[in-house]
């Protein structure tokens, strides 16, 4: 099957007609809403059952097998935060603030987007290592703890900015060393308390439980619950993405106030991320199906758990630019093409057997 047909045929799945049914419903004002109580409850389902998975897997193969991919991830997470912040900020113009947002959300994990990604390869008769739901559960805070540092540094340069005598504040009166003393520790607190609340809330919480339950309980455990956590998993993704589609639809008027660089941004860095992911799982052995989850991973952006942080961390930050380009750009964008470009290229990547892709690592090494 060509790429055409692989994305024609992603098209007409339940996931993505629902996401598309959500949007349709959003554009003509339908008055369609998931309760709230549903909604709330759906990405707790999905993240229980993914880490189940994740946990039965880990017993299986054992910590070990999951360590190097683990350890890639999270250098990986930092690194393309890091340069994300620097296309906005130096070549996208964007302040400061935006441009720490964007990056955080870019760099965060998407647990929706994963969940997607597990339904597209169940699809597709595709298995893939369920240990990497754990490295899903080790880089979402990570993500958030690096966005907190680099919004400390911001704060911290202002805050050293307007120590200086000649600069004067809101009162005409210079800035004195304890105030600037006292003004930057109530940063340090306010940003420590959002990182313990980011570490401890629920979907750490329940990410890490269910992998350290699945783990004890092992596949017999697993079998009385087996029809709600596995046989039920797409239908819990195909409602939540209903709800997925409608905000969306409603923020669409939203993108072109990003402009036609944060288009190309959320567009251009999500492939980039993902493609790098899927050949350097390749070359860390995962499997074909592992491999497109593993470049999932650095593709997704975060548009749940990464604003609600970025709401307390960078208030300064226009919540349009990164929730919309997340949801309205990103999400839709991954879900309809990318997932099978990575599944072409992983598969691609898989079958060369007359390519040695550790030798050709290592002599790029060399």
């Amino acid at each position: 099957m060509d790429i055409v047909a692989l994305i024609q045929a992603n098209i007409l799945t339940p996931v993505v007609l629902f996401f598309i049914l959500g949007i349709v419903a959003a554009r003509i004002k339908s008055d369609l809403r998931i309760p709230e109580a549903i909604s709330e409850f759906l990405p707790i389902y999905l993240l229980a059952a993914i880490g189940l998975h994740g946990g039965l897997e880990m017993r299986k193969t054992g910590f070990e097998s999951m360590l190097v991919p683990l350890l890639v991830a999270v250098a990986l997470s930092i690194l393309m935060t890091l340069y994300h912040y620097q296309i906005l900020h130096r070549l996208g113009k964007f302040n400061i603030f935006d441009s720490y947002a964007l990056a955080s959300t870019y760099g965060a994990v998407g647990a929706v987007t994963f969940s997607v990604g597990l339904s597209f390869l169940k699809s597709q008769g595709i298995e893939s290592e369920g240990y990497i739901a754990a490295i899903l559960a080790t880089l979402e805070p990570i993500a958030f703890i690096l966005a907190i540092f680099l919004t400390n540094m911001a704060v911290s340069k202002q805050m050293r900015t307007k120590k200086e005598p000649f600069v004067k504040n809101d009162l005409d009166k210079p800035v004195s060393g304890e105030e600037f003393g006292i003004a930057l520790e109530q940063s340090k607190t306010k940003l420590l308390t959002v990182l313990r609340e980011s570490i401890t809330g629920k979907a750490i919480i329940i990410l890490l439980g269910s992998i350290f339950i699945g783990y004890v309980i092992g596949e017999h455990g697993f079998a009385p619950i087996k029809i709600v956590f596995e046989d039920m998993f797409i239908a819990g993704i195909v409602i939540f993405l209903i709800e997925m589609g409608i905000i969306a639809g409603q923020r669409l008027d939203d993108i072109k106030k990003g402009g036609a660089f944060l288009i190309g941004f959320a567009l251009a860095v999500p492939t980039i991320n993902g493609l790098i992911g899927v050949l350097i799982a390749t070359y860390l052995e995962l499997s074909v199906g592992g491999a497109v989850m593993y470049g999932l991973l650095f593709a997704s952006a975060s548009f749940i758990a990464a604003p609600a942080v970025l709401r307390h961390t960078i208030p300064q930050a226009k919540p349009s630019l990164y929730i919309t380009s997340a949801l309205g750009i990103t999400f839709p964008y991954i879900i309809i093409i990318l997932l099978p470009v990575m599944l072409m290229v992983s598969t691609a990547l898989h079958n060369m057997d007359a390519i040695n892709l550790m030798g050709i690592f290592d002599q790029v090494l060399q």
